[in-house]
Order: C-alpha cells, then structure tokens, then sequence
C-alpha cells in the first residue's frame, strides 16, 4: 500500500470512516470487509489524505475493527497517519434505547475498547461524539487528563457542540480542545447563514448556535465538517431544480479550474477563513480520489466565485 509523507496539523481534508466495517447490524465482519477497507484507506493515502476519523459506535465498532487489521498487516502505515475517534454516544440495544454517556468512566472504557479494536497504542484525537446534559465537566476533565498523562490519548475535541458549551467545558480542562466537528456542506448552511441573518426576520428560522464558528475560531478549536460533500446531491444524486442548477455551476467551475466537482464543493468550504477542514465519507475509492485536489491544492476560488456557489445553492439573494 502506498504511504504519503508525515502528517502535519495542517490537515486540509479527513477520511470519516464510518462506511467501513460491513453491515450495521451487530454481528461479525467478513474477510471482503477488511479488504475493502484497504482499498478505502489506500485511495486516501493517494489522494494525499492522512487523517483518518472514526467513532467507537461506527457499525457497532466494526469500522475501528477493520481498520485496525489494516494498520495491522501494512507495517509502517500507523506512523504515517493522524486517527481519530470519537465516543459518547451509546446505541440502541434491544429494549434499551440509545443515549448520551459522558461519563468519566464510560469514556475511560470506551477509549480502552477503541484502542483494541484499532491495534494501536494511542489515539492522536478524541472527540466527545454528543453533549450529555447530565455531564459533570470535573469528571470529564479527569478522565481526559487520565488518558492524557498515560500517553492513550495526545489531543482532545468536541462533536456537535456549540461555542458556549465548548467553553464550558474548556473552563475545566487542563488540555485546550483542538477540535469541533459539525455538520457543513453547500447544502448544510446554517453555520453560514447565521452570521449574515442577524436582524432579519429569516434569522428566527435558523438554529444554528450563534458564535460558534467565532468562538472556535477565536480559541484555536478547528472545525471539521462532515457531511462536506452533502450527501452527493449536488455530484450526482440532484432531486431538485435548486439542486440541479448548482450542479451545473460546480461543473462549470470544475472545467474552468481543471479539477472535479467534488473539489469545488470542498474548497467552498476550506476557502472560508475558519479554516474548515472537511470530512469525506464516500466508500468508493473513485470518489475519494475525485477529491485529491481539496488535499493538495490550496483552494481556487475567488471572492466572487465564492459567493456564486453560495448565491446559487440558497436559491435567493442575500438580505
């Protein structure tokens, strides 16, 4: 499998891998799901991605898994590549509904279960997957120190949080948190949408938290944005006359540029001053490889350009 250089914290795109690992149905993976995660991670790596982020719950577990037999029989790999899990969230189960567990304990199991089924000896970033309104951040931040002062885990970060509840949290830790993972995209606007609708009457149908981008941006915390290609409705599953005409100027733009549609969708994203580092979930290999230029190219898109797209996909003027 072919190895890129070292990872930097600079990271321009992420592999999500939560389409690996087979079915979501709790049973076993299969021999077919392992050598489809190595196809996966090695269209990655030649697309110049090297971080590679997961969750504890991501096909019951299988995700981490299978990714772990990989690091397993390609020596060198783990040294090459940035992992990242996340955990918090518990599945249904039976009778028993899924839920929120921030707890202290809870965290410390579920890394200790994430380092096994990974096949590795620490984790570069933990996210906490979901806020739990029954967390007590004292016991979060000892848990986090613990896994910090054992070498287990190097860095922390938020999923699915609000500026002021990463604050909240930060106000207890000892560690700064480095990252927040939301959902943003082309599509997924809210964060966008939020800091322009201020005094307009459109701002009350938006529930994205204010401040957020501002306060992560302000504090070092990078955002990470999964669901970047929004769900493929603007590459190649359009099912709206909106959705259509963005399509067609993602094109245009990508014949202009000498690159793909999927690399304009990202850029949108990395050209934004937050420096937004988009999460890409597809399974195929080709559309990993559709977006080597969002890893490897600064992003091409002018300020006009820029406003186009976003013009183009709200459907509307701005205010």
């Amino acid at each position: 499998m072919a190895i890129t250089e070292p990872v930097t914290d600079d990271t321009r795109l992420i592999y999500g891998c939560m389409a690996l690992g087979g079915s979501w149905e709790p049973g076993p993976y299969q021999a077919e799901d392992i050598d489809e995660a190595e196809a996966v991670i090695e269209a990655a790596l030649d697309s110049g991605i090297t971080m590679f982020d997961h969750a504890d719950i991501y096909r019951h577990g299988k995700a981490e898994a299978v990714f772990g037999e990989v690091l397993a029989r390609t020596p060198g790999l783990r040294e090459r590549i940035t992992l990242q899990t996340k955990c918090g969230i518990r599945l249904a189960e039976g009778d028993r509904p899924g839920i929120y567990d921030l707890r202290g304990a809870s965290i410390l199991r579920r890394v200790e279960e994430s380092l096994t089924r990974l096949r590795t000896d620490f984790i570069d970033v933990l996210l906490l997957h979901r806020p739990d309104p029954l967390a007590d951040p004292e016991d979060i931040a000892g848990a986090l120190a613990s896994l910090h002062r054992q070498g287990l885990v190097r860095k922390f970060g938020v999923s699915n949080m609000s500026g002021a509840q990463c604050a909240h949290l930060q106000r207890h830790l000892d560690v700064p948190l480095v990252a927040n993972q939301l959902e943003m995209s082309l599509h997924r606007r809210d964060w966008l949408e939020d800091g322009v609708l201020v005094n307009t009457p459109a701002a009350a149908a938006v529930g994205f938290p204010a401040g957020t981008v501002e306060y992560c941006t302000a504090h070092g915390v990078r955002l990470q944005a999964y669901g970047a290609l929004a769900q493929g409705r603007f590459t190649g599953r359009e099912s709206s006359v909106g959705e259509h005409a963005t399509a067609e100027h993602l094109r245009a733009l990508a014949k202009a540029k000498d690159t793909t549609p999927e690399t304009i969708l990202l850029w949108w994203l990395q050209r934004h001053p937050a420096r937004i580092a988009p999460v890409i979930g597809t399974g195929r290999p080709d559309r990993i490889r559709a977006c080597r230029d969002a890893a490897l190219r600064a992003p091409d898109l002018g300020h006009e350009e820029w406003y186009s797209l976003w013009l183009t996909a709200r459907g509307g003027p701005l205010p």
